[in-house]
């Protein structure tokens, strides 16, 4: 059998559409089948299923300001935001694929909640909730889990800051000599 190797930007691609695709057929699924049902409990209450539009960004914020300014930020910044990080990801070939698909989960995750805010008036579809007891998280999305999943990655992964030095590391050999053991005047 041949060993398969894939391009970046084929990865990229491939993590773009996946990432976009499962979010939005959640967010069908959730708009269709939640609309009305209220809080639905499952695990002891662990797990939540409950519809909101959520207007703000992370949790909310920014939700209580002007309706164009929200635009300008979450539509307009937001997708300057995507294209420089999906420009950079094209420009920088020796990333490795840990990385690319890094990049394309919060890439991904970023053009799904700009895709809700274009289609529903500003506001994006949120419909998770995880918790115990009173210790819960805000209510989010698939597109925000692949938002913090790509940025631990990306937080773990060696080469995302600095690709030519982790790349430099494995192909340069053993490092120099250091001055003092190069210099023969100074051997004793």
């Amino acid at each position: 059998m041949k060993n398969l190797r894939i391009s970046n930007t084929a990865l990229l691609a491939l993590v773009l559409s996946t990432s976009v695709g499962c979010d939005q057929v959640t967010k069908i699924v959730a708009r269709e089948q939640l609309e009305g049902l209220g809080r639905l409990s499952y695990l002891g209450d662990t797990f939540r299923l409950v519809l909101i539009e959520n207007h703000g960004a992370f949790l909310g914020m920014g939700s209580e300001m002007p309706a164009a300014l929200r635009t300008a930020i979450f539509v307009g910044v937001v997708s300057i935001a995507l294209i420089a990080f999906l420009v950079w990801i094209m420009r920088t070939p020796d990333l490795s694929k840990f990385s690319v698909v890094a990049a394309g989960l919060v890439i991904g995750g970023g053009i799904g909640n700009v895709i809700d805010r274009v289609l529903f008036d500003g506001g994006v579809t949120d419909f998770l909730n995880l918790g115990i007891g009173t210790l819960r998280t805000g209510i989010f999305n698939v597109a925000d889990v692949w938002i913090m999943l790509g940025a631990a990655m990306m937080l773990v992964s060696r080469d995302t800051w600095a690709p030519d030095k982790a790349e430099a590391s494995d192909e340069d050999g053993p490092p120099p000599e250091s001055s003092d053991e190069a210099d023969p005047s100074l051997q004793t």
